[in-house]
């Protein structure tokens, strides 16, 4: 059995203001330094083989922190990155939503290409390390995305906001892939 523990990234100034990143790089605050080290700290109970990150810096970050205890081979994948909002990038949420109330703006990337890239990451995941525990430190859109499509009786997206730093856990197993857990954050202290 493979196990993919998703981290979804520390929160960042842009996350407070409730802005829409996407591939836009941004560091991490203060807070989200805070939640990647609470990730860290919860993850090190577990034994894992392997870390992959966004190449973004909150995604890259968040994973370095984690890594500090369990110093594991560190790899980027571009399949991983958020998903590009277009025009939306930098808009506050409500913003966005007024401006473009159909949900897309011009330039996004589409649902489809962001679970197409996520899968063909997640398959090479499976590929390169069978029968491991992976951890995968991403972003919300995506991640969000990505358990919809693996698991739509137990995740609709857009229904559960993802919070920063929380965990999601797959396995695949007899073929087929599984959420077995999804926004945990008993390990944060604060929300």
């Amino acid at each position: 059995m493979t196990k993919i523990c998703i981290v979804r990234h520390g929160q960042t100034d842009w996350n407070k203001e409730r802005r829409l990143q996407g591939r836009t790089d941004i560091d991490l605050n203060e807070t989200g330094e805070r939640q990647a080290a609470e990730a860290r700290d919860y993850l090190y109970k577990e034994e894992w083989d392997v870390i992959f990150t966004s190449p973004l810096k909150r995604a890259k970050r968040t994973a370095e922190i984690i890594n500090e205890r369990l110093q594991l081979p560190l790899l980027e994948m571009e399949e991983f990155a958020e998903r590009y909002f277009g025009e939306a990038e930098g808009l506050l949420i409500e913003e966005s939503l007024r401006k473009y109330p159909n949900g897309g703006s011009p330039g996004q990337e589409s649902r489809e290409e962001v679970v197409d890239r996520a899968i063909r990451g997640v398959k090479e995941i499976q590929r390169r390390f069978p029968d491991k525990n992976v951890l995968l430190v991403a972003h919300g859109a995506l991640i969000g995305l990505l358990l919809a499509k693996l698991s739509p009786e137990k995740f609709i997206y857009g229904e559960t906001r993802l919070v920063n730093a929380c965990i999601n856990t797959i396995h695949f197993q007899d073929n087929k892939w599984s959420l077995k857990k999804f926004n945990q954050i008993g390990h944060l202290s604060e929300v």
